[in-house]
């Protein structure tokens, strides 16, 4: 498939050159058409619209049909990369089994990604100050925009440790001067980003006009998940305990854990009480195949279903026919076979085909599983113009309200805080999905690393986690996971061609 792909230095070029015009809504968050950033940011509107030209790139899906949740999925030990053979999307294929190199894999789109979002962040934040405009907006579209910088230099920094640090547009003499930055300089600016955020940022927003936006919840929440990424166990709890409030009840913003967990992932729920950032995808925009990174649906929800499915038996879930990646390992399938969570996380297409309930292909790895979670359905099959495979309308949470629960069970057990507190947060996510109080267990480490696994399990987090915990060598091994590289991905080819960056030592460089 051929890939979209823009180095460093192209885009610190049209970045700064060219912003996209925008639709005034939230909801809609691909932007179209371009201007002259030149000639940009005469007016409050020209403003906001940078603003979601900013937000665009959180939702970000490359035209090799490459996203964040999708790569480290392929990457974990939950999923296969599945598809239709082993050159089936290679750039998930290579991570999924560690076979990736600095010129092939998911990297390149990663790395674009970021740094397509942090570009438009500093240029946003270098034009504001003179756009003539109310003082209090102009303050939060900073604040926003503050926040999303801090979003994306997170992702980088996670995955590639050494990455320039930007906090200012880079003129097209600079670019091929730039440097990277030791990582703690650049989880400095990620927390002072969104300390300066949140002091700005609004409690809540109206979901109808504005959902998806930044908020103070959302700040607190990606600052504490930042902490516990550097292990400041402390300073993580303290944050993710004003996002979490007590434990199953009451909090400062109103966040609350959705009474059935199944609902989470249907299409009518979207930011609903447990969201607390959300990524938004819409069936409205039309998107066709000659450009696949344009579309505003949610690709994934296409490539996950099982492939060539057909219903045999009244009552049969209906599933839309996909492309069969991102498959489900016996592994994750053991883990949660016997938890009330299995049925709503994971599509039993083994089952359905041995009951004559359903059929369907037999794809690259298959296993018989599949992500329950994101697969498409009729229910939502996209009705207008463009190809329907490319605008299914389910969100991708980024972080929600279960996941804060247990981060900050983890930082108060491994920073040795308050126990009986971890044991209420990690307690009350196993009583929503068990809808009793029968099932409660300590708040040790390795209950919390189960709790997020089948909670969370195909929405990103366990990869990370793997890393975070130092725990992916062992668990990975079988895939091929290196101790020593693979914790982080090598810095793409193309961006080291007459620049000054370097490879990571951990991929042979000496960074």
């Amino acid at each position: 498939m051929k890939r979209n792909y823009r180095s460093l230095g192209v885009l610190l070029t049209t970045g700064l050159l060219f912003l996209s015009s925008c639709s005034d809504s939230f909801l809609e968050v691909k932007p179209r058409g371009t201007d002259l950033e030149t000639n940009y940011y005469r007016n409050q509107q020209e403003a906001f619209n940078g603003l979601v030209a900013v937000y665009d790139v959180v939702g970000w899906q490359g035209g090799g049909y490459v996203t964040k949740v999708g790569a480290v999925n392929a990457a974990s030990d939950d999923h296969y990369a599945g598809g239709g053979g082993p050159s089936d999307v290679t750039d998930y294929q290579v991570f999924s089994n560690y076979t990736l190199t600095p010129a092939v894999g998911p990297q390149g789109e990663l790395w674009r990604k970021g740094f397509s979002g942090v570009f438009r962040a500093n240029t946003l934040l270098q034009k504001l100050p003179s756009v003539p405009m109310d003082e209090n907006l102009k303050n939060r579209y900073a604040a926003e925009a503050k926040f999303l910088r801090a979003y994306f230099y997170f992702d980088l920094v996670r995955l590639f440790k050494n990455v320039p640090l930007l906090t200012k547009t880079v003129s097209t003499s600079e670019m091929y001067d730039v440097l990277q930055a030791p990582p703690a300089d650049v989880y400095k600016q990620i927390e002072q980003d969104l300390n300066e955020a949140m002091a700005v940022l609004p409690v809540t927003v109206p979901v109808a006009t504005e959902a998806g936006r930044a908020t103070q919840g959302a700040a607190h929440a990606l600052l504490g998940k930042v902490y516990l990424q550097q292990e400041k166990f402390a300073q993580a709890a303290q944050e993710l305990a004003l996002v979490n409030g007590t434990p199953g009840g009451a909090n400062t913003y109103g966040y609350k854990l959705l009474s059935n967990f199944g609902d989470l992932f249907k299409t009518r729920n979207k930011f609903n009480s447990e969201s607390i950032f959300e990524i938004s995808f819409t069936n409205t925009s039309a998107g066709t195949w000659d450009c696949i990174s344009c579309t505003e649906g949610n690709v994934l929800n296409i490539m996950i279903g099982p492939r060539g499915y057909k219903p045999l038996k009244e009552g049969a879930p209906d599933y839309v026919s996909g492309w069969s990646f991102l498959v489900v390992t016996p592994d994750l399938f053991n883990a949660i076979h016997f938890d009330p969570r299995n049925q709503a996380t994971i599509a039993n297409l083994d089952s359905l085909e041995k009951n004559g309930i359903a059929s369907y292909e037999k794809g690259y790895m298959n296993t018989g599983y599949f992500l329950n979670k994101l697969a498409a359905r009729q229910a939502d099959r996209p009705t207008g113009a463009g190809a329907p495979e490319l605008n299914y309308p389910q969100n991708i949470y980024e972080i929600r309200l279960a996941d804060t629960y247990l981060m900050e069970a983890e930082a108060l057990v491994r920073g040795g805080g308050d126990q009986v507190r971890a044991a209420a947060l990690l307690n009350a996510v196993r009583d929503r999905a068990y809808q009793d109080n029968l099932h409660r267990v300590p708040a040790t480490l390795d209950n919390i690393m189960r709790e997020r696994r089948v909670e969370l399990a195909g929405e990103g987090h366990r990869w990370f986690d793997l890393v975070r915990w130092g725990t992916a060598a062992k668990v990975l091994a079988s895939k091929g996971f290196v101790a020593g590289r693979n914790e982080v991905l090598p810095i793409p080819l193309l961006e080291m061609e007459n620049t000054k960056i370097e490879q990571n030592k951990e991929w042979g460089g000496t960074k």
